[in-house]
Formats: structure tokens, C-alpha cells, sequence
């Protein structure tokens, strides 16, 4: 470290905005609160006569069929979810299957509210750039209608003078296609229950009559096995529960990153899919692994989970293990260390945690690395996404809650072979709210999820105040010149 220290090093805000943006909508299944209401609709659309449903078909598609790629494809879709208890559902002509999975569809501005809390990480796809320049992916949460938030992304090229350039997004938004797990790992799926106390003599029967790898099919076969020999039990909507906990999302990947949305589909999500904290993993065979940690929410309570993808057109959605699996801001370092997989996280709210462990879906054991310490960040402290590895330590970029709930950006620097030491960190935060940035649905508030290093330049996507994003830039090795030694 250079003994003449400077407080604060120059940041330069891009002037690019990422703001929310109404018109991008995706399709849901809408369903009455009063399910006896279904097969009323139903019975009332096949009552009209076949040339009436034909016009009014005619209508919505040339209302709706420019909004949505395939428009037909989703309202045959919602008909056979919604129509299930139906008898009469296989005479039906397509125009009024069509016209009745419109009555059960409804449209989502999935941003309307708010495009926040941005991550950013190498993109899996380097082509067809120029020389210098590099390709990244951006995460955002976007938030709209009842606070319901998704993960939406966009792409980001950044040239050799480290000019940023962000794909403007597609006018279309995609929902994936949702499957369970495909196959669980048996011995995963008892120790979950475990966690939970869940397990019992009903677990115990129906999971031994499972493989080591069983699929979703296998499993409800199983339980309905059960229940025919010995009844049903409360156990069964726990096992039913962590099943659809479990599961993957695949988009078209003939279409553009910024039109795919990782919308909630489970039960543990309904209410929100927050703060996802994306890495780019190398595994110690040198295999490229792209995760997120993200806070899933349901209303009543949080729980952090894992998203993993090769390529961002195909996701795995895991739950995440332990007692130490808690609170909100868990952050995956980007390879393991001294052989274990390493995680940053915040279990009380208020400290900087770091924990370790064997298995990427088990965490058992945290410990503190930080504490509240300067008065900007005196009412608690986070991560602000994965480490950055560099050669002198790991770069942790931190946010600190001080007076009037104001969110600021510091930065400390970990031991690279022992990252529960810290050896230097910065006294004030190197980014605070200016003027423009302090007005929107949470005043006051700057945060990231995760920033990249480019051509010696620290580049930090950031949020403002939980309502649109940006992109700021500092020297790499200003911003370490910055940083105070700190004595262990």
C-alpha cells in the first residue's frame, strides 16, 4: 500500500440511464379468486355463437399479437391450465380455446415500477467484438405492479478507453418454460429435510423407495403410493413444497438476452425474486459456472436461493441449506479457496459475515470479518456483490446505512489465502447520493450487486434510489491508493 493515502478517489458517472420502462409486459395465467368462477367463463364463451367468437378473437389478436411474439402459442397455453376440470374441453373448436385463454390471461409490467440493483459479470459470449473490447451481462431487478420483482438483463460492451455501450433492450419480454427438477439427488433432498424437521417415518417410506437420483414424476408416484397404504399426513405438502422448490427455466436462445425474465413461479418467490448477486465461477478444472444467490419472498418470509446457468438461455433454481443460510446479501466468491467454496452474507442484519463449506448448497458456520465502524455506516453493512480478485487481495465493495437512511459505497480488501483477514479498507465511501440521484421510491439510496474490473478501471453498475440504474467508473489503482492498512 502507498504510504501517502488520498480519501477519496474520482469517480466518473456515465451519463447512460437505465430507466424502467412500462411498455415491456409479459404474459400470466390469470385465475379468479374464486375458482367456481372458471368454468362459468368457459361455459360462457363456448354459449356464443362461432362467428361472434371469431370476431372477438379477431380483435385481441390484432390488439395483442404485436406486443407478444407468440400470442397464440400463450393463449392455448393458459386455456389448457385454466380448462383442466372441463369435460367438454377436446370438442372445442381453436377459436374458442384461443378466445377462452384470453379470458384467462392477463398482461404484467414486469418494470412499470422501478429497474434497480444492478450485477455484472463476463458475458459467455466474447464474438464478434473489436479488438479491446469486451462483452458483459447485466442483472437487473426490475419491480412492478403489487412490488413484484423479476430478474430482467441486458447486454453491456465496454471499449478499450472503457466507453460503455448498452444494447437498448428488445420491445418484447419472454417467460421461460418452467420444469421441475428433472432429476433430485436423493441424499440432498433428505438432508433438506432434516434442516427443516421434517423428516419422519412418512419421508422416511417414501424416499425409500426412491433412486439415488429420482425425477418429479418418480416422487409423486411415490407419495401417491404412500397415501394409498397409509393415508395422507402434513408431511406430504412439506416434500411437495421443497419438489417445487427445485426447478429450471428455459428461454428460446434465437432470442435477444434483454427479452428474457425470471419471473416467480414458486410457491418460496410469489412475492418477489430480489437482489440477484450473479459470479462468474471458475471450478478448480477450470469449468466456467455462472451463479446468483437472490432473496426469494413470499409475502411473510425470505429465504436465499442459488441460480445457476451455462449460457443464460437455461436456469437451475436451488434452494440453498444450513443454518446459516439467513437474512438477505449472500454474495459466492469466485472460486473456491484452500479447497472450499466460499460466501460473503449478512445473517443479523447488521454485520459483514463470511462463511465456508464443502458443498455449494450447504452452509453451515458463519463469523464476522466487519462491523459498523464510521459513522456513515453505523446502522448496518453489506457486500455490494461477489469479490473482485486482484493482486493484492480480494476487492470487497461494501455499502454502509448511516444518518437520515442513507445508503453509500466503500470498499475493503480481504487476504487473498485467508479472506476472513481484512488488510486495508477505506474510511469514507467513495460514492454517496448526489442531487439527481436521491429522489425515487427510496430516497437516499445507492447500491450495486456487483461490479468488474476493465482495462484497470473498477466499473460499478449501480442503483438509485431504488428506481433506475447507472454505471460509474474509478481507477483500479486509485481506488486501492485510497485504502487504509488495517492492523490484525
Amino acid at each position: 500500500m502507498n504510504t501517502k493515502i488520498a480519501q477519496i478517489p474520482h469517480i466518473k458517472r456515465k451519463k447512460t440511464k437505465i430507466n424502467r420502462d412500462a411498455s415491456r409486459v409479459i404474459t400470466r395465467l390469470y385465475i379468479p379468486n374464486d375458482k367456481t368462477r372458471i368454468l362459468k367463463i368457459i361455459k360462457r364463451v363456448t354459449d356464443l355463437s362461432e362467428s361472434v367468437a371469431e370476431v372477438l378473437l379477431a380483435e385481441i389478436l390484432i390488439s395483442f399479437s404485436d406486443r407478444h411474439k407468440n400470442i397464440k402459442k400463450v393463449l392455448l397455453r393458459h386455456f389448457d391450465e385454466a380448462s383442466g376440470n372441463f369435460s367438454e374441453r377436446d370438442s372445442i373448436s381453436e377459436t374458442r380455446k384461443l378466445l377462452i385463454g384470453a379470458y384467462f390471461t392477463m398482461e404484467y409490467s414486469i418494470e412499470s415500477a422501478a429497474l434497480f440493483n444492478p450485477s455484472m459479470l463476463l458475458h459467455p459470449d466474447q464474438s464478434h467484438l473489436p479488438d479491446g473490447h469486451m462483452r458483459f451481462v447485466m442483472s437487473l431487478r426490475a419491480t412492478g405492479e403489487g412490488h413484484i420483482s423479476s430478474i430482467v438483463f441486458r447486454s453491456v460492451v465496454i471499449d478499450e478507453h472503457n466507453a460503455v455501450i448498452i444494447d437498448s433492450p428488445s420491445e418484447y419480454v419472454e417467460t421461460p418454460v418452467y420444469q421441475l427438477n428433472p432429476v433430485y439427488d436423493c441424499h440432498l433432498f433428505q438432508l433438506k429435510l432434516l434442516e427443516m424437521k421434517a423428516a419422519n417415518k412418512t419421508t422416511a417410506v417414501i424416499l425409500d423407495k426412491l433412486k439415488e437420483n429420482f425425477t418429479y414424476n418418480e416422487l409423486t408416484q411415490a407419495i401417491n403410493d404412500y397415501c394409498e397404504a397409509f393415508g395422507y399426513d402434513d408431511t406430504i405438502d412439506i416434500i411437495r413444497w421443497l419438489a417445487n422448490s427445485n426447478y429450471e427455466l428455459n428461454f428460446n436462445p434465437e432470442h435477444r438476452l434483454s427479452e428474457r425474465v425470471i419471473f416467480p413461479v414458486s410457491e418460496n418467490d410469489s412475492k418477489g425474486i430480489e437482489d440477484a448477486r450473479f459470479v462468474r465461477f471458475v471450478h478448480d478444472d477450470g469449468e466456467v459456472t455462472y451463479y446468483a444467490t437472490y432473496t426469494a419472498y413470499n409475502g411473510f418470509s425470505i429465504l436465499p436461493n442459488l441460480i445457476e446457468t451455462q449460457d443464460f438461455v437455461s436456469f437451475r433454481i436451488i434452494t440453498l441449506n444450513g443454518k446459516a443460510v439467513q437474512n438477505k446479501g449472500m454474495a459466492l466468491f469466485p472460486r473456491k479457496i484452500n479447497g472450499q467454496f466460499v460466501m460473503l452474507s449478512r445473517q443479523d442484519g447488521e454485520n459483514n459475515r463470511i462463511m465456508f463449506s464443502d458443498h455449494l448448497h450447504f452452509w453451515q458456520e458463519s463469523s464476522i470479518i466487519q462491523e459498523p465502524t464510521y459513522p456513515w455506516e453505523f446502522i448496518q453493512i453489506g457486500n455490494c456483490g461477489s469479490p473482485l480478485e486482484t493482486e493484492q487481495g480480494w476487492l470487497m465493495l461494501t455499502h454502509g446505512v448511516g444518518p437520515m437512511r442513507e445508503y453509500c459505497l466503500g470498499a475493503i480488501l480481504l487476504d487473498l489465502e485467508n479472506p476472513t483477514k481484512i488488510i486495508a479498507r477505506m474510511r469514507e465511501p467513495f460514492m454517496t447520493p448526489h442531487e439527481t440521484e436521491r429522489e425515487g421510491y427510496v430516497p437516499n439510496v445507492l447500491y450495486s450487486c456487483g461490479a468488474v474490473i476493465h482495462n484497470g478501471d473498477l466499473v460499478i453498475p449501480y442503483a438509485m434510489s431504488d428506481i433506475m440504474s447507472g454505471i460509474a467508473t474509478v481507477n483500479l489503482a486509485e481506488l486501492l491508493s485510497c485504502m487504509h492498512p488495517v492492523s490484525n
